[in-house]
């Protein structure tokens, strides 16, 4: 790597770097005034606030990276363009391709650090996250284990085998104790939906009924259960596109369709995730064309906005168009890459013109 080459990739990879962490603030002072909103909710306080926020950086870190790329590139190229840079380098023989080359190597650092956060970093922090957050808004006592979730509720104990959803619940447990400790009852259900105002519908039930001298058991098509567990408890155990690994959706995605359920949500991440370093090459790419195509004397706010103006308008484009594919079930290898693609095809023909 020439002297050339090593300045535009480390000035690219500072503009990249100083962007992103300019985003990260205005993210999280955006998300800090939501959840403030919270404050006071159980035990969330502003320690676990700004706890959840941190434990959360690191995978909006990872969705804002092409973002981060396009903007700090459009600032570094732009004054190095009207400092006379780019010109120099031009009248020196070297080409425009030469200069993209220079920038897709700050990309190839950028895309390495994503993904290793991305993959291996952020889907554990969120579950941290959201981990924290549920425990310190809910006083129930909760855990995770081999055999499903376990709650306490008072004296009773939940065993959640299956969870389809936060409203929708399968193979429930439910032991009750007396006030020495001793079981008193068991209430076995197939499945549980959440009707609202702290009540659960119990379908399928098997009810056993443990006195000092005999065992009663008997069976009941529904009861309804009053309990103030919230489906709003179960976030940190319902499976997201947040905090699972490219790995991780991918064998979702197959015991899905092993049980015949919908899987596109998961698909359509999964092709997102795979993409994601394509989106920020074809973003540093984009940027070539707004430097050498627009005259020196546009200022640095200038060429900011523009930068912002576009990642803005990818991501609202990106966004219907996963959407779209979602509803009317499109491929999703396609629908993932048809925004990137179009973006790209845009960008090569505006640097095909600057010849």
């Amino acid at each position: 790597m020439n002297i050339l080459t090593a300045h535009i990739v480390k000035e690219v990879l500072k503009g990249a770097f100083l962007a992103l962490l300019l985003l990260l603030t205005l993210f999280n002072l955006f998300s800090l005034s939501d959840e403030l909103k919270d404050l006071g909710k159980g035990n969330y306080g502003l320690r676990e606030i700004f706890t959840y926020l941190a434990l959360s950086t690191p995978t909006v870190f990872y969705t804002l990276v092409p973002s981060g790329a396009l903007i700090g590139s459009l600032f570094v190229l732009g004054a190095m363009a009207n400092q006379q840079e780019i010109v120099a380098m031009r009248a020196s023989g070297l080409s425009i391709f030469w200069i993209i080359r220079s920038v897709m190597l700050a990309g190839v650092v950028l895309v390495i650090i994503s993904v290793i956060i991305g993959e291996f970093l952020a889907p554990r922090t969120e579950r941290a996250a959201q981990l924290l957050k549920t425990k310190a808004q809910n006083n129930q006592v909760l855990m995770r284990a081999k055999y499903g979730v376990w709650l306490r509720e008072g004296d009773s104990f939940i065993n959640v085998r299956q969870i389809a959803s936060k409203s929708e619940l399968s193979d429930v447990s439910i032991f009750k104790l007396d006030s020495a400790h001793h079981l008193k009852q068991i209430i076995h259900a197939n499945s549980a939906n959440f009707v609202g105002d702290e009540q659960w519908q119990l379908k399928e039930i098997q009810k056993t009924q443990i006195f000092e001298n005999n065992v009663v058991a008997n069976t009941l098509k529904q009861q309804a259960w009053k309990t103030s567990i919230a489906p709003d408890l179960l976030d940190i155990v319902v499976v997201t596109t947040s905090n699972l690994s490219s790995f991780d959706l991918a064998k979702y995605i197959v015991f899905l369709k092993e049980n015949n359920q919908k899987s596109q949500l998961f698909e359509a991440a999964l092709w997102g995730r795979l993409l994601n370093p394509f989106v920020t090459f074809v973003m540093l790419l984009v940027s070539t064309p707004f430097v050498i195509g627009i005259k020196r004397g546009t200022s640095m706010g200038g060429r900011l906005l523009i930068g912002i103006l576009i990642g803005l308008s990818f991501n609202i484009f990106d966004q219907i168009v996963s959407h779209l594919g979602i509803v009317y079930n499109f491929n999703p290898i396609l629908t993932a890459l048809f925004p990137s693609t179009l973006v790209l095809c845009i960008a090569s023909y505006a640097i095909s013109r600057l010849k």
